[in-house]
Parts: C-alpha cells; structure tokens; sequence
C-alpha cells in the first residue's frame, strides 16, 4: 500500500526541515565588483566611467550603499549559477531555488498550447502565472517574445548567460515601483561592468543516458577608459532533443492501477499484454493512440476493427474484433516524441557609456540585447477520416450501414466507416528573432540629485510552421469515382487532386501513397509580432534631515507602447487544419502613462532599541488607454532594535490590466477527446441526476456514444463583449533576520524568515473546458433549459460535435501564503573557507475559485503544487580550489483527498514521495583561466510516478507533466574559461 510518508519519517526532509530552525534568507550584502585578478587600485581607476558607489537593489528606485532593504531580495551570484551546473540563465531562474518549486513553461511543454508558443520559457514566482512576474535586464524591462497569438511574457531564452554578473528576485508585490505586472515579484538580472579585454568561455553538459546535451561558447569582451566605457558578449547555445525513448521510465508509460481482487499493489489492475506477459505499454489511458483500426457501427456488441486474414465469416470478413484495451495503440514513433525539444540560440549583447561632461556631468549610455531563436518538436500523429456510405473506396465493406451523421471528410453523407492510421512522426518549427535597444542620459541636478531619462524599444519578430492535413483537400480525395482502369480519380481534379487510398489492411497499416500524402498533408506557416516602447524619466536624491539620517525619495513618469500582431496561415484562419487547433488574427495595442514616486524615511539610528528604524512608502497613478486610471501604493517598514535583529513588514496593492493576447487573442480552437463530451455514455448515472435529465433533454438516447471530439474555442474578452476588467491584487510580507555574534571561532551565522500573503481579485484568466462543461450540465435543468450561466457557452451541432467557447474572463480570486526560509553560515575552516546555504519554501496555500460565491478550493499539497521545497548548498574554498556539493529536495504530494478517494483502497496512484537529487563539482581558478567539472544529478533519480488513466495529470511516462523533477538524468558538464 503505497501511502503518503510523512515529513518526519524521511531522514533527508527532516533534515532539512530541522535546518530552518537554525537559518533562513539572510539579508544581502554587496558583492565585490572586483574580479578575481583586479587589485582594488585598478577598481578605483575605473570609478568614473562606473560608479559604483552606491547601488540600486532591486525592489527600489533608491539608491544606497548596502543591500538591506524593506522588502526581501534573493540574489544568485553568477559564480553560483557556474559551480551548480547551469548551461543557461533560463535553466537557473526555473529551478527550485528561485520558483519554490512552482511549475514553470520549459522544453518540455513543446507538444502543448503554452503561452508564448512551443519553444518559449517563462518564469512564473509563488505559481501566480508569468504575466504576473516582471523580468527585468539591469533595472529595465524585458518585452515579451514568443510565437503565435499568447505572446504576452518575457521569454527567457532572449537573456545573455556569460555577460551576467548577479540576478536579484524581489519575491514581493511591487506594482507600485515598477508597474502593473510585478504582481508576484520582479527579477532583476544585472550583467557585469568593469570588463577590460576579452574573456572566451565554453561549457558542456552532457547527459549519461544519452539526449538533451547543452553546448555554450561565449566570448565578453570590453575596454574602460577615462570618460568611455563599452562591454558586451556574444553566445552561442545548442540544446540537442531527448526523446521519449531515450529514458527507459518514460518508454513504457502504463496505467499503474490497482485491483484489490488480485493484489495490493499498484499494476495489478492492468491490461497484460499477451505478447510479453506484462503490463501494457502506451494504453489508450497512458499515452498511446488508436491505430491500424476501423470504427463502424455496432455488430454483437464490437464497434472497432483490427485487420486479419484469417477472419473469413461474419459481417466484416478480414477483420476481427477489438476492446477499449486489446487494439492497437503502440507504434515506435511515438518513442520518438520530443521529451526535451531541440533549441539553437544566438545571443549578442553590448552596453556601453560616454561622459558628456554637460548637463550636470551626464553620461550618455545604451544598451542592446539582440537574439535568434531556432526551436522544434518532433510529435507522433494520427489520422483518422470517414469513408461516406456507399463510397467505392469501401471496396468489399461498401454495404456498411451509418453510424454517424455527415463529417468533415464526408461530403455531406453519412458516415459508414471511420480509419484509425498511424500516420507518423513530424515536426514543428520555429523562428523567434528578438532585440531590444536602449539609449538614455543621465546625470547631476545640483550636487545631490540625480536624473535618468531612457527610451527603449524591442520587436519580437516569429515565423511557426507546423504540418497538418488540410481539411478540404481530405474530403476533395475521398469524393471518388473509377476511372475506368481499376481505380479511381477525384471528382474534382481542378487543383490536382490524388484520390484517396481504397480501405484495406495496408491503408490501415499506414502504408499510403506518397503521392496522396503529398496532396493532403503538408506545412503552414504563421507569424507574430510584439512591439513594446518605453520611455522613462526619473529623478532621486535627498529630501530633508532625520534623527536616523537623511530621508531620501525617487520620482518619475513613464509611458509604454506594446502592439501585437499574430497572423496565422490562411488555412488556419478559414479552419481548413484538420482535427487541429486553428485560429484567427490576434491583433491589438494598448498604451499606459504613470507616474509614480518613492520616499524612504530613516527615523532612527544608533539609539537604544532601534539601531535603524526606517519607512518606505511608494505610490503609482497609471492611465491605461484601454482600462482608464488607478492607484497603487506600498507602505514597508525595516526596524532594528539590537545589531542581530532586525524586522521588516510591507503592505501593498497592484493593479494589472489584462495582456494584450488575453484582450485581443483571436478565436482559437482546440479539441478534448470525445470521452469529454458529458452526455458520454450517460444511461449509466442514476436517471435523477441532473446530468442524465439534461442530456436527456437534448434527445439524446440513454447509450449514447460521442463519436466527435470537443471542440475548444477560445477568444480574447475584450472582443466578445465581456466586460473584462483590471485585476487588483493585495499582498503583506513580514520578515525576521537573525545575525547574532558570536565571535570569530564559531564563524558568521545568518537566518532570515519572511510570510508572504498574496490575494489577486477579478484574475484575468480561461475559465477552462471542462470547468464550462461540468458546472453546466451538472447544473439546475431550469438553467440548462434556459441556457443561463455558462451554459450559454456550449453549443451541441446536429452531428453531436460539443462546441464550447472558453474566452478569458475576471475569475473571482487567486491566493498564495507562505513562509521562506534561508540560513547562511561561514567559517574558515583548515586551509579555507566553508560556506553553507539553506533555503526552504512553505506554502500555507494555494486557493482560488472560480465565481463570487463559490469556496477557495485549496491545492497546496497536490501533486505539482508542492507544500515544501527545500535547497542545500555546500562550498569550501581553498586556494584556488572550491568544492561545492547541492541537495535538491521537493516535499512528497497527494491528491487523494482532493478527489476523494480513499488512498488504502483506491485504483489510481495519486501521490509522489519525497524528491532529491544531489550536485557535486570542483572548480580551479588560476591568473588567467578558470575550470569547472561536476555532475548533476549524480544518483540518477528519475520522476516519480502516478496512475496515467486517472485523466487527472499531463504525464510524460508515468511521471506527472512537473517542472521541478528532473528528466535528464545524471549529467556531467565542464566550463573552462579563459582571459585574454
């Protein structure tokens, strides 16, 4: 009996839980802007062209000459980033460490609809979704890039890797300092300064099982002078696909379920394939897809078909029988689906400044970020179409009754048979070529304030193609007539048409005419364009004298400009992509002034019981074009009253107008399987249920069977007349940090704990399918008759194809609490030094609801929606040596209770143990070159596993579909870095 453990029953989660005890996030100090050969003579030399003086934290537009701030900053040095292993800044901001074990959109979501299309990565902090993280690149904003019509977050492939020094993450709302989208937090990502020279790196990572290596080269390079400076880096990164077959716990996914009647254990419930005497693999419950099959209506109870030669009576000579379990369902290309899609990128990067030497000593400064993406996925299909009754295509079978009414490959007449052919393996392509350009001034108003004013302007240019089979010329090649010699031609040969294969074995085999696959098969190609504009004015400096010292204040005003334009291929805009999801247009604009300002007030300082005791308040008036004003704000406090504690709360409030894909997205549509359609099967519910009276109402006879998949229409709610609104959001943080004393033998000690409590009203977001689906027909039969609520989102056509209509709409509430820990402990230990950090995340919640009235339906604890997660970091440095060793743990899940079930008895699997991988590497720096080697996951743990047929959870394998588990497997890298 596979039950879910307890914290305190697993050594290594105890362990670490106990760790928070001792520390947490300690407050962030400035790191030395010195590299490792600079004395700190030639650092001083450089101060004018790079003042660096005083600094800017992430979370204010303050200035000042420590880090300790009001609100709590993660940083990720990049010295950090290089001894974990990463090969890339996107592969750093979505693990654990950063997210908390919240599920990110990374390389492996490439066969799914994801915003900002396949290939795309995005960060998302506490699980508030990536439109609600801002991004930024030295202060200033990333502009969203991405293909087709979602395109509405930072994609974070576009960032550069060797040219980053630091990256700061306010895990904290600041709305009211940076605008609307930094409802969940903001990333900073700061690139180095001070570059002289030129610096070349390379880094591989190279997995055991083979599939999924990451190769980077870089080159930095940079020169500073008296009153210049310049530095930038090019990079090349290539990520090879892992396919599915490439690890053997996701190349035979089965359905895990468990029969009491045999056994109590998990697999007893399976179908056993007669073949190998085992669980089957790919059922149609655990990734597999119906092939080498043909459908018609029911003979003695059997609908479904599967050739053979030796079948010679019956209603279907040359065909035996099949159930849901024993057809056809594997084909060795569906070992070939990407697991981890393939990716190129080309990054070049360069900033730089001049002194003026007018305008209050101004300098000039630009910045430019320019990146070509090439991505793909390969992606196993099936074709299934309808011979019409009578076709002579039927050959043998042409007397087949209908058993269903006229489709989209039948002409407008009924349908006798229905194919199910493994057609193959394809791939879908993308082109995302992105840049961003940035110039600004800034200088000295008097002797103590400062001004900044930047304009910036990005475009995300994409082209997608993908292949798929065009709905008209489909139905073209099935409407036939002989033509004389033993074959057949099209009726309409206008456009050189290729009639369609006769239905027989080899048909159903997949063994086509190439030349008919030519005409009905090939690719369409889209685009999509994302224009941002920026332009921002800010002053700061000091206001006037306190007891604690000077107060000081930062004010501005900004306007934005974004435009997207997502033009889909003109068979997807007239839905001629066949049992595919087709789209329309997705054009729109908006635009936004602010203004905002900040003032941060140090009360007291160096007395009894506040050795500080500062204020900060910040405020933000925002003027959408689309959504009219508002006002957020931020009030934060950061009290010390003994030099080893210090305490720290803020409260503030957001204001988000919705994307411009969730205003303006063009209608898209999508297909559920038909088992989703609620009148399925229906005669078997009790006869009083509303369900079974509602589709009853429909004329639907009681054994009913959906033949036709669901189709999913979704819309931006601005162009349906929604009424969408703004979202508004709340959120509170107070913190601990503990930095006691005591003395030079026992080492420097750090703990910081914060409480996060983030609430967001009217969250734009899809209400989802088969959310519309349920509520609808489980609802009253007075509203199903009346077609009130979300009832008026479903159609039913004459065929019994189920539209429903899921456009973005104000969903009532999103709430996450929590606790972050973080400990810090150093010690110089031996010949070295000895630094150790902890870092623990807590959920308290994870809720939300759907309407006013309903109840916050708590996840946290589910599966992919993890309670704890929790990081170890180990280093000892020694001469030029640095040993560092890392623990990777996500808290065990369950989703038992949520869906009822009972975990001692239940058929499915739905909970995963605890999870954790371990690094280790060694890294050598010398005068001129440094090199680092080490190994990820070096115990190859795999994913847990969980019961597929449960249609709860998208799994890869039996693994669920989750972020935060690590599919490549142990991993070996180098990183070999050279001056020159």
């Amino acid at each position: 009996m596979m039950n879910r453990k307890s914290l305190s029953r697993n050594p290594l989660s105890f362990a670490l839980a106990t760790a928070v005890v001792f520390a947490a996030s300690a407050p962030v100090f400035a790191q030395d802007s010195a590299t490792s050969t600079e004395t700190k003579e030639e650092v001083a030399a450089k101060k004018k062209a790079t003042d660096l003086s005083t600094v800017t934290v992430t979370g204010s537009r303050i200035s000042r000459d420590v880090f300790n701030s009001v609100s709590p900053v993660q940083v990720v040095t990049r010295e950090e980033t290089t001894l974990a292993g990463f090969n890339s800044t996107a592969a750093a901001l979505q693990s654990n460490s950063v997210t908390a074990g919240s599920s990110q959109i990374n390389n492996s979501f490439g066969g799914y609809v994801t915003n900002g299309g396949p290939g795309a990565n995005t960060l998302s902090l506490r699980g508030l979704g990536a439109t609600r993280t801002l991004i930024l690149l030295n202060g200033r904003r990333v502009a969203p890039a991405g293909s087709r019509g979602s395109v509405g977050s930072a994609d974070l492939n576009v960032l550069p890797n060797a040219m980053v020094d630091r990256i700061e993450i306010l895990k904290d709302g600041a709305s009211s300092i940076y605008g609307s989208d930094a409802v969940a937090g903001v990333v900073n990502i700061i690139t180095r300064k001070n570059v002289d020279g030129v610096e070349a790196e390379f880094q591989h990572n190279a997995t055991e099982s083979g599939g999924g290596d990451e190769t980077r080269y870089s080159l930095v390079f940079g020169s500073t002078g008296e009153r210049s400076h310049f530095s930038g880096s090019y990079e090349h990164y290539q990520r090879n696909e892992m396919t599915v077959g490439d690890r053997d716990w996701a190349s035979c996914p089965t359905d895990n379920l468990r029969d009491m009647d045999v056994g109590n254990y998990f697999g007893s419930g399976d179908y056993i394939d007669p073949t190998t005497g085992k669980s089957k693999c790919f059922t149609l419950d655990s990734g597999g897809v119906t092939i080498n099959t043909l459908g018609t209506a029911t003979f003695n109870g059997v609908n479904r078909w599967r050739p053979n030669p030796a079948v010679t009576t019956g209603r279907l000579p040359g065909y035996e029988g099949v159930g849901y379990y024993d057809r056809d369902t594997f084909n060795p290309g569906l070992l070939k689906e990407s697991l981890v899609s393939p990716a190129t990128t080309h990054t070049l990067f360069f900033q730089g400044g001049v002194d003026l030497g007018v305008m209050g000593d101004a300098e000039f400064y630009y910045e430019f970020l320019g990146n070509k993406r090439k991505s793909e996925q390969t992606s196993y299909r099936q074709l299934s179409y309808d011979y019409s009754v009578g076709n002579p295509l039927l050959g043998g079978l042409s007397n087949l009754p209908a058993f269903a009414l006229p489709s989209e490959t039948s002409n407008g007449r009924n349908v006798a048979a229905r194919t199910f052919i493994g057609y193959g393996t394809d791939r879908s392509k993308q082109s995302v070529d992105f840049y961003r350009a940035t110039a600004g001034v800034r200088g000295s108003l008097g002797s103590e304030w400062n001004y900044d004013f930047m304009v910036s302007h990005a475009d995300s240019d994409a082209d997608y193609t993908f292949n798929t089979f065009l709905t008209n010329r489909l139905a073209q090649s099935l409407n036939v007539v002989s033509d004389g010699a033993g074959g057949f031609s099209c009726v309409d040969p206008s456009n050189g048409c290729v009639a369609a294969p006769m239905l027989n074995a080899q048909t159903l085999a997949g063994n086509l005419p190439v030349a008919w696959k030519n005409f009905v098969y090939g690719p369409v190609t889209g685009n999509t364009t994302y224009q941002e504009s920026t332009v921002n004015l800010n002053v700061n400096g000091p206001l006037f004298d306190l007891p604690g010292g000077t107060a000081a204040g930062a004010f501005g005003v900004e306007y934005r400009k974004a435009k997207i334009d997502d033009t889909p291929s003109a068979d997807s805009i007239n839905r001629n992509l066949y049992n595919l999801t087709s789209s329309d247009p997705t054009r729109g604009s908006d635009s936004v002034w602010e203004a905002y300002g900040e003032i941060e007030l140090p009360l007291l300082s160096g007395v009894t019981a506040a050795e500080e005791l500062t204020f900060n308040a910040s405020a933000r008036y925002t003027d959408y074009q689309s959504y009219g004003s508002e006002t957020t704000w931020k009030l934060g406090g950061l009290w010390t009253p003994v030099k080893w504690l210090s305490l720290r709360a803020s409260y503030g409030t957001s204001y988000r107008a919705p994307a411009l894909f969730e205003q303006f997205l063009g209608a898209t549509s999508g297909f559920l399987a038909a088992s989703s359609d609620p009148c399925n099967n229906y005669g078997s519910r009790n006869p009083t249920t509303p369900r079974y009276i509602n589709c009853a109402s429909e004329g639907l006879p009681t054994n009913f069977t959906a033949t036709n998949s669901v189709r999913v229409d979704s819309i931006g709610g601005g162009l349906v007349g929604a009424n969408l609104k703004a979202e508004t959001s709340d959120a509170f943080t107070v913190g601990m940090v503990f930095q006691p004393e005591f003395g030079s033998g026992f080492g420097d000690l750090s703990f910081a704990v914060d409480y996060y409590d983030i609430e967001v009203e009217n969250g734009v977001a899809q209400m989802g399918a088969a959310y519309i689906l349920s509520t609808c027909y489980n609802g009253t039969t007075a509203d199903f008759a009346a077609n009130n609520g979300v009832c008026r989102l479903i159609s039913r056509a004459a065929n019994n194809t189920v539209t429903v209509q899921n456009g973005y709409a104000n969903l009532a509430t999103d709430k996450v609490r929590g606790l972050d820990f973080t400990t810090r402990y150093v010690r110089d230990i031996g010949p070295g030094e000895f630094r150790a950090n902890v870092q623990v995340s807590r959920f308290l919640e994870q809720s939300g609801k759907v309407f006013q009235d309903d109840p916050l339906v708590d996840t946290n604890g589910l599966i992919n929606t993890p309670k704890f997660t929790g990081q170890l970091d180990l280093t000892y440095k020694f001469k030029e040596w640095r040993v560092r060793y890392g623990l990777n743990w996500v808290d065990d899940m369950s989703s038992y209770a949520y869906y009822e079930e009972d975990p001692a008895t239940s058929a499915y699997d739905l909970s995963v143990p605890n999870y954790i991988t371990q690094d280790f590497s060694v890294q050598y720096t010398a005068d001129k070159w440094q090199a680092t080697a080490g190994v990820r996951n070096f115990a190859d743990k795999e994913p847990p596993t969980i019961s597929p047929g449960a249609g709860i959870y998208n799994t890869i394998g039996n693994s669920p579909l989750y972020s935060g588990y690590d599919y490549f497997g142990r991993t070996f890298f180098v990183n070999l870095s050279k001056k020159f």
